[in-house]
């Protein structure tokens, strides 16, 4: 009996596999018609997968990109052109005493049970190493590609965590995604440029008032390549009142230092503060934009909530805070979407906070959904990377355009090139160049003097290292392209060395492209 199934099992995978499908519709079409002709029940579509990939190794079936695409659960997680894996520190007090985070006994701070994050992190009592191998395997049980990991480490100040720890934390992070034990930190980067799943990049999160020089050098050996902080609002006055610890100036240093090491920044930014309104609130939110101290990469919109033990609850009980409405707040944000150049990146519009957890404030949580259902409705289009990414889109090669787009930024020129399809208004490809000034005097001495590539990325279905797809965007050569191109602008301004914050796992990659390892970045004489 068992063997009948599984013989029909793969007749299903063959038949199904023989169609040409290009759209959920014609999938369960497909699919429809297949389950009436082999008379069977359809079983889970990862199990599908695994003997499609299995009779792909023996050649018994034919290549079918997109039935293989939609058999994935989730593909999103990988249409980014990586699969991205969170890991939780252990809970740690934090220097900041903000009114409106919440506090929760064995928690981290600024997080809550009930989150799927912590909930993971939880099960696993916080190791690093398991939190890492878990969520790969459960990624690649989904029929992701996992040669490409960015990993997100969460989990309140990064910075105020003691020392050993972070070198202790990111070494296992390392070992789960080798799935070795290494003896150390430096070991394990070594076996990680070789390994089947691959660290292209590291995200921290921190304080701008955290961020020294000294700390950056830091992070850069950890091989973070990414830094989120957390702005919340560029206005003295409401962080003042909101207790935040520091004002905005410490934000402009920490963005100008951030810059010249050559990492990639994300702000966090929270409207519905104590003390403001939505006219404040967007009034500040394009001075992000205006203002050449601040220009971040990305962002991540976390409306203000009302949460068990923060001190904004007690304000909350006193009727001395009123959080926005629904509609506010929809309305806002449909604002702040529809100003945001398009070299940033919008990566959450709302946290992933439970609705049993929030006293007062929106508990919608799909509001993306909300916000692009309403956008469309006011015929208004977001122009963030995020909502122009070609995603699981077929692009023709030939439509694709190289754009130039430069803008000012913590004393130095910003130059965002990018492979954009005319027609369809979407994005292929895009690096991000940086060309500082040359007075500058906290910088990593290897960067003195020299043109910084902070970002490269190629967006569609992530396609496994030593594979291509011609119908998926990655390995055609579009980073290749940016990269000789911002080699010929930095030799044309005048600058005879250029250096590339280089993920552990992406280093192999730039040695081919005639770059060396120097200190904790790939470089290259421009001749």
């Amino acid at each position: 009996m068992k063997k009948e199934i599984e013989e029909k099992k793969i007749k299903i995978v063959q038949e199904m596999a023989k169609n040409k499908i290009t759209s959920e519709e014609e999938f369960g079409e497909v699919k429809q018609k297949t389950i009436a002709k082999i008379k069977t029940n359809f079983p889970p579509n990862n199990e599908l997968l695994m003997i499609y990939r299995n009779l792909r190794k023996q050649n018994n079936v034919r290549a079918n990109f997109y039935f293989e695409k939609l058999l994935k659960k989730r593909p999103i997680r990988s249409l980014s052109g990586v699969a991205v894996v969170a890991v939780l520190t252990k809970p740690w007090p934090c220097p900041g005493k903000c009114i409106y985070c919440p506090t929760e006994k064995n928690i981290p701070q600024s997080y809550l049970s009930g989150e799927p994050a912590v909930e993971r992190a939880k099960i696993l009592n916080y190791d690093p190493y398991l939190q890492t191998k878990k969520r790969i395997e459960m990624l690649e049980k989904n029929g992701h590609p996992t040669d490409k990991i960015e990993l997100i480490v969460i989990g309140g100040t990064w910075s105020y965590l003691p020392k050993h720890y972070q070198t202790w934390f990111i070494k296992r992070c390392f070992d789960g995604a080798n799935k070795k034990i290494s003896k150390t930190l430096f070991e394990a980067q070594k076996k990680n440029e070789k390994a089947k799943n691959r660290l292209i990049g590291i995200t921290l999160e921190t304080r701008p008032d955290y961020i020294t020089l000294k700390e950056i050098l830091r992070m850069r050996k950890l091989g973070c390549t990414r830094v989120e902080i957390g702005v919340q609002i560029v206005d003295d006055e409401i962080l003042k009142i909101n207790q935040r610890g520091h004002l905005i100036d410490k934000t402009i240093e920490a963005t100008k230092l951030l810059k010249n090491a050559g990492f990639k920044i994300c702000y966090h930014i929270m409207p519905g503060l104590y003390g403001s309104n939505p006219k404040k609130d967007l009034e500040k939110f394009k001075k992000l934009f205006s203002d050449s101290d601040f220009q971040p990469d990305m962002l991540k919109i976390y409306p203000c909530v009302v949460t068990k033990g923060s001190k904004l609850s007690e304000l909350y009980k006193q009727k001395k805070y009123k959080p926005y409405t629904d509609n506010q707040l929809i309305n806002l944000l449909i604002k702040m979407k529809s100003v945001v150049p398009p070299y940033v990146r919008i990566n959450r519009v709302i946290r992933d906070i439970p609705s049993w957890q929030i006293q007062g404030g929106s508990k919608i949580s799909n509001m993306r959904q909300y916000i692009q259902i309403e956008m469309k409705k006011q015929k208004l289009e977001c122009q963030c990377i995020r909502c122009r990414e070609i995603k699981a889109s077929q692009l023709e090669l030939k439509d694709l355009k190289l754009k130039h787009q430069h803008y000012t930024a913590s004393h130095g020129q910003a130059i965002f090139l990018s492979f954009e399809s005319q027609k369809q208004n979407k994005l292929a490809a895009f690096l991000r160049l940086r060309l500082p000034t040359l007075e500058i005097k906290k910088q990593p001495r290897v960067l003195k003097n020299s043109a910084i590539i902070r970002e490269i990325h190629t967006y569609g279905q992530l396609v496994s290292i030593n594979q291509k797809n011609r119908k998926a965007t990655q390995h055609i050569g579009l980073g290749k392209k940016l990269i000789k191109e911002a080699e010929k602008i930095s030799q044309k301004a005048g600058y005879k060395k250029i250096a590339i914050i280089a993920g552990i796992g992406v280093r192999p990659y730039y040695r081919k492209l005639g770059y060396r390892l120097q200190n904790t970045y790939m470089t290259k004489i421009l001749s």
